[in-house]
């Protein structure tokens, strides 16, 4: 085991999502540059525009600089689009934020898209590993796509009020779930610590029951480890529900408490991980491999940038790595480079096929966008954009709803099928 070494880096600064799950980022707050002319126009005009208008400008011009695909804005006719978006009334904050979503959504990219100030404020705390809020984790139940807990956060409101996982969410303000949805959802438990969210659960027995729930900073908990003892094997246990700030550390301790254990091998759970910060998960990926390719990122000039461990490893012992439809980006970049090195394999079902990295760039004003800048390559040169990663091991549906909790049958599988590649444990001695 080496001492810790500094963390790879990464051209720019880089984040990721995929889909509905949870948006995690890095942050690169942009310098807005002074007003400048529209085509044909002057310094004058340029500055005859008004703050609100000037807001669709910037983000204009940020990301016509650092797009990812320069011959898109060619196809949707990017400039007209410009000035299609300042014919609009643009009176106040909303009518530009309308306005730039309008803009960008011809670009075709989920991905580039404007953060209202909320949503740019909770993806902020959210890479800190904090969010204000009610603790709740939410997932969709494959069943009837309803919303339900997964689990309570340890020491939130919602743990204080004994919410039970596996309970279906129905409202949240009076608001149905079924037309929220996951992400909605999710968005209308967060808010100001000291402000209340009025929460409708289905009971276990039938009953729904009605919670004023007081939102205030909690803690993700990103990393989470136990001992398992698995046919006379000790394994160790190491889940990573997002790649935030605090978590190459967490990896770190949670690493050296485990070994300290005597732990023959260790599961390493990316199950619903969607990402996060590339740094902190290119971080954990150099932890686990020794001088072996991470991954390779190709930026908008087409340069490639790979990115090499150092030398030695927090831990070198066997490994199983747990992964599903919610692993994702940084997840992914994790999961392929173990898996093309040959460190670890995958067990689970095929990942979610995020290839592309993002920038979040911060416009000035409390909002902020998500700007596609890169995609990337796992070791072995596999594009996983809308593909995913196939897992050398398919588990049995039907899926568990909380992985690494009470009754989780993927993570018993994977436990047994790692056990059964160590040597025989040696029988206790007679006495």
């Amino acid at each position: 085991m080496s001492a810790p070494r500094p963390q790879p880096s990464l051209p720019a600064q880089l984040l990721h999502r995929a889909g509905g799950l949870l948006l995690a980022l890095v942050l690169s707050l942009a310098v807005l540059a002074p007003p400048f002319a529209l085509s044909g126009g002057s310094a004058s005009a340029a500055l005859a525009l008004s703050d609100t208008q000037q807001l669709v400008v910037e983000a204009w011009r940020l990301v016509n600089q650092s797009y990812l695909d320069p011959a898109r804005f060619e196809q949707v006719h990017w400039r007209r689009l410009r000035q299609k978006a300042l014919e609009r009334p643009i009176r106040s904050s909303g009518d530009a934020y309308d306005a730039i979503e309008a803009m960008l959504s011809p670009l075709g990219d989920p991905y580039t898209r404007l953060l209202r100030p909320e949503e740019y404020g909770a993806l902020r705390a959210s890479t800190q590993g904090t969010v204000s809020g009610v603790g709740l984790q939410l997932g969709l139940r494959a069943s009837d796509q309803q919303v339900v807990v997964i689990a309570p956060l340890d020491g939130s409101p919602a743990a204080e009020a004994r919410i039970r996982s596996g309970s279906p969410v129905l409202q949240v303000n009076g608001q149905p779930t079924s037309e929220l949805g996951l992400d909605q959802t999710a968005a209308a438990l967060r808010g100001p610590s000291g402000s209340t969210v009025l929460v409708e659960i289905l009971e276990t027995e039938g009953k729904t029951r009605e919670l004023e729930l007081e939102r205030r900073q909690v803690d993700l908990r990103p990393v989470r480890s136990k001992r398992l003892r698995v046919e006379g094997h000790t394994l160790g246990y190491l889940r990573i529900t997002q790649f935030a700030e605090p978590v190459p550390e967490q990896v770190k301790e949670a690493l050296q408490d485990l070994q300290g254990q005597g732990i023959e091998g260790l599961v390493l759970d990316l199950r619903n991980n969607s990402g996060g910060l590339v740094s902190a998960g290119l971080n954990v990926a150099d932890a686990l491999l020794d001088s072996k390719p991470i991954v390779e990122t190709e930026a908008r000039d087409g340069l490639s940038s790979p990115q090499q461990a150092g030398p030695g490893q927090l831990f070198d012992g066997p490994m199983l790595t747990l992964v599903n439809g919610g692993t994702a980006s940084a997840s992914e970049i994790l999961a392929g480079a173990l898996q093309d090195n040959g460190r670890s394999e995958l067990a689970g079902s095929r990942t979610y096929g995020k290839g592309l990295i993002q920038t979040l760039i911060s416009l000035g004003d409390s909002s902020g966008l998500a700007v596609t800048v890169a995609r990337y390559l796992t070791p072995g040169g596999r594009d996983i954009q809308n593909q995913g990663i196939e897992p050398d091991h398919r588990l049995t549906a039907p899926e568990p709803l909380n992985p690494g909790g009470e009754g989780d049958d993927w993570l018993d599988q994977g436990a047994k099928l790692l056990a059964a590649g160590l040597p025989r444990p040696n029988p206790a001695p007679e006495t």
